[in-house]
């Protein structure tokens, strides 16, 4: 297990994945605007991870507030949500959380003799609960999606979702390490993603973690190696969902979808249900984060572009579900028509 992040006695503790791969740094936020500006930086990143992030700030400004009444602490904890929900507006995870950290404090609060201290055990105790959960949902999703990549062959990943991204284990390569775990033999392809490096920095440093053989290939190198058949299947993980079936995932995923599609390589995303969005009807709805010039501009401290030049740098992009072969989620392999097979599972759920 991969620490990403966890609850302790004086705060949350992040591995600083901005780090990595070459330094292994934990970070330790104190306060809930702490955990926001971790959110915001990366030091903590992917949908999953973000959910339960934020969910551990609630807890954490709740717990460190001054508020001597519940009432007097409703109106603080309304300013915490909003101050976490404006850090990552693409990944639905931080919304879903949200949410669900409310509905908990709602509860508590309005439960007769309700105090602030029952308040604040509620809500630790479900961000706790919120962490196993994302732990078990990745464990379940690699049992499901194992059996969907070949027994021997090439996987290509974009961006990272593994245990760095998620409580621990993973969405795709939770998948990934499910199936070696399962006696398959594959060697992993992991873009570098560009312009922050999830694949390169985060993907290949914790699958050589797991001695699973990777290879690191620029954004650009993808159609050649589909071309050549080195590649044999892609498996990427999600920030949103929508209720059509279309996947915002990291800035690339569509022009690698387009050509998993050209080439008739399998194209799987692997998502926890909390990813699922079906109040969103389509990928045109989702908000798409713009982030600093200067991710793209400046490499390690180095200007590589010149001044005065445009950039443009959304964090994420849309892949229509047209290319999308399955969607892997921890209650099952979802097939197309998504529109129906989405609606099915959260039928099933609520029965």
């Amino acid at each position: 297990m991969i620490p990403t992040l966890e609850w302790t006695p004086q705060g949350v503790r992040f591995l600083d994945q901005t780090r990595l791969p070459l330094e292994e740094v934990y970070t330790l936020a104190t306060s809930y605007q702490e955990v926001a500006e971790v959110i915001v930086t990366m030091v903590v990143r992917g949908a999953p991870a973000i959910g339960v992030a934020a969910a551990m700030g609630l807890a954490l400004g709740v717990k460190t507030s001054s508020a001597s009444t519940v009432a007097a602490l409703a109106a603080e904890f309304e300013g915490m949500c909003r101050t976490l929900g404006e850090t990552r507006p693409t990944a639905v995870n931080l919304f879903w959380a949200i949410e669900r950290m409310k509905r908990v404090f709602d509860d508590q609060a309005n439960r007769p003799g309700a105090t602030v201290a029952s308040v604040r055990d509620a809500l630790i105790a479900e961000a706790q609960h919120m962490y196993d959960e994302d732990i078990a949902a990745c464990r379940q999703m690699g049992a499901y999606g194992a059996a969907l990549l070949p027994r021997l062959g090439g996987v290509l990943t974009h961006c990272n979702a593994g245990a760095l991204a998620t409580c621990g284990y993973g969405t795709a390569l939770g998948v990934i390490r499910s199936a070696v775990e399962r006696g398959h033999e594959l060697h992993v392809f992991a873009d570098e993603t560009r312009p922050f490096l999830q694949g390169a920095r985060l993907t290949a440093w914790e699958l050589l973690h797991d001695h699973i053989p990777t290879t690191v290939l620029c954004d650009n190198m993808a159609a050649s190696l589909m071309r050549q058949g080195k590649i044999h299947a892609v498996i990427v993980g999600a920030d949103r969902i929508a209720a059509n079936g279309d996947v915002a995932n990291k800035i690339g995923t569509y022009g690698v979808a387009i050509l998993a599609k050209e080439h008739g390589i399998p194209f799987y995303v692997a998502a926890p249900w909390s990813t699922i969005d079906l109040r969103t009807p389509s990928g045109d709805a989702i908000p798409i984060e713009q982030r600093a010039a200067r991710e793209v501009t400046h490499h390690a401290g180095k200007q590589l572009t010149p001044y005065g030049v445009g950039i443009e740098n959304p964090a994420f992009d849309v892949t229509p579900a047209q290319y999308v072969t399955a969607i892997i989620t921890e209650r099952g392999v979802l097939r197309p028509p998504y529109a129906e097979s989405l609606l099915e599972s959260a039928g099933a759920a609520a029965d």
